[in-house]
């Protein structure tokens, strides 16, 4: 998922049809050197570039009408003081599935602020030669790069944006506490292991990071406290071990916290007062004691956990709270895991049947698939009236998704093959966890069937097919 917010896509866009309305005078025209460089990265990279010198007339056009993750953007400076050439400075080429490699001759553009190459089928490490630049933002999202980050990088001490998601990469992050500058660190879904570094303590002008999907070790430490600008932290399953250290009480700039799954041990609910900023608040499975915590008024997803509240206090969805699953076992009490179903049974059921994500029935033979076609809702029960289940999904929102809280995906890929097709043309996501809850099920022995199929990411050399499905299946705990 592209780490760009949708604002940003609009205002990269509307750069790219000023660009279009408004060309350069003929008359401009790129240094013979940088023309020559745009020759070799286009080779490295696999970009089919038509026009080589896009400061001039007739140069590079972006397409923003198809997608607004397609972007085609090199935008040229040619105002610079004393000098009466155009310069490269943003080279934007994101969804365009380039399947070259990062190009070395990004250094003969002296001029460059920006590389951006999201969404591409690269592939191989980050040159060391980046390291001689003055780049303000590099961003190479989902992409398959892998190796380390090379040392080099250190000297980059404009930078602002490193984002680096969805990638392979692995090793020392020591390098990255040196940028005495950067704001937006985003780290989520490569293979970084260990403890975080001591370096990051420097990294006190930075606003947002993310941490998730890794396999970190250690625990969250606690010089997090410099980090008091920062608006956006999410560390959703990197690895990191409890508690969440009370050092976070200083981060009162923070406007998203999103903390899931640390290994434990059992820790009380941090010390969160005083963030009067926070619109989003994520803390699902972090075996969290005590009390569930009063008059939050917030959004907050505490599924999962392990509070200590008498089931009479409190149900599965209690004002902005999801509390799915967050009680002590003592106070897990009827079939919906928390103290709201108190309820009688009034009947018992053999089976059920669901069509996860499906806007519809299907029905095949004697078995009705239900619909499960529930929008921007963390917990809710079935509305056929027949039924005898419960949906409950944790995390929210996918981070950077414009559509928010819609979980519903619908198939991208070729599904003629399969058996029962009209059951997964759409499916259920969930950012951190899924759970369907059978209940007023007779006793008795059960066959549970699990039906998979893949309908987002697609086979081929697309961006598309780099995805990976990394996941647990639990049935009765």
């Amino acid at each position: 998922m592209i780490t760009t917010s949708s604002k940003l896509f609009f205002f990269s866009s509307f750069l790219a049809l000023c660009f279009m309305l408004y060309p350069i005078e003929a008359t401009s025209r790129l240094p013979d050197t940088e023309v020559e460089a745009l020759k070799q990265i286009k080779k490295t990279l696999g970009w089919d570039l038509k026009n080589i010198d896009p400061c001039s007339k007739g140069g590079i056009i972006s397409n923003p009408v198809r997608s607004t993750s397609e972007i085609i953007n090199v935008s040229c400076d040619c105002s610079i003081a004393h000098d009466n050439f155009c310069h490269i400075i943003a080279i934007i080429l994101s969804a365009q599935n380039l399947q070259g490699k990062l190009p070395p001759e990004l250094v003969k553009l002296p001029y460059l602020q920006e590389i951006n190459l999201t969404r591409n089928y690269l592939s191989g490490t980050i040159p060391r030669e980046w390291g001689t630049m003055n780049l303000t933002k590099i961003a190479l999202v989902a992409n398959g790069l892998s190796g380390e980050i090379p040392k080099e990088l250190a000297n980059i001490t404009t930078l602002k944006t490193l984002s680096l998601e969805f990638n392979n990469f692995y090793g020392n992050l020591s390098v990255l506490g040196s940028l005495p500058h950067l704001e937006i660190l985003h780290l989520t879904s490569n293979n970084f292991t260990g403890e975080l570094p001591e370096t990051f303590s420097n990294l006190i002008t930075l606003k947002e990071l993310r941490l998730g999907d890794n396999q970190f070790s250690g625990k969250i430490p606690n010089f997090i406290q410099k980090w008091t600008g920062l608006e956006n932290l999410v560390i959703q399953g990197s690895g990191f071990t409890g508690p969440i250290p009370s050092e976070i009480s200083y981060l009162l700039n923070l406007e998203d916290l999103r903390i899931s799954d640390l290994n434990g041990p059992e820790s009380k609910f941090p010390p969160l007062d005083n963030m009067t900023n926070l619109g989003v608040l994520y803390l699902t499975g972090n075996i969290l004691t005590g009390q569930v915590p009063a008059d939050w008024t917030a959004p907050i997803d505490l599924s999962y956990n392990n509070f200590s509240n008498s089931p009479e206090t409190v149900t599965c969805q209690m004002s902005n709270m999801n509390l799915f699953a967050s009680f002590a076992k003592g106070n897990n009490t009827g079939p919906l895991s928390c103290g709201q179903s108190k309820e009688k049974c009034p009947k018992y059921y053999y089976s059920f049947h669901i069509n996860c994500g499906g806007d519809s029935s299907v029905q095949k033979g004697r078995i009705t698939y239900e619909s499960d076609s529930y929008k921007g809702v963390p917990f809710k029960k079935s509305t056929v009236e027949s039924s005898n289940w419960a949906i409950s999904t944790t995390g929210g929102d996918f981070m950077d998704n414009v559509h928010q809280y819609d979980l519903i995906q619908e198939n991208e890929t070729k599904l003629a093959i399969v058996d029962d097709v009209d059951l997964y043309t759409k499916a259920r996501g969930s950012p951190i966890s899924l759970t369907y809850y059978g209940f007023c099920l007779a006793n008795g022995n059960y066959t549970v069937n699990l039906h998979f199929a893949e309908i987002v990411f697609i086979n081929g050399t697309t961006y598309s097919s780099l995805g990976r499905r990394v996941f647990d299946v639990y049935i009765q705990s």
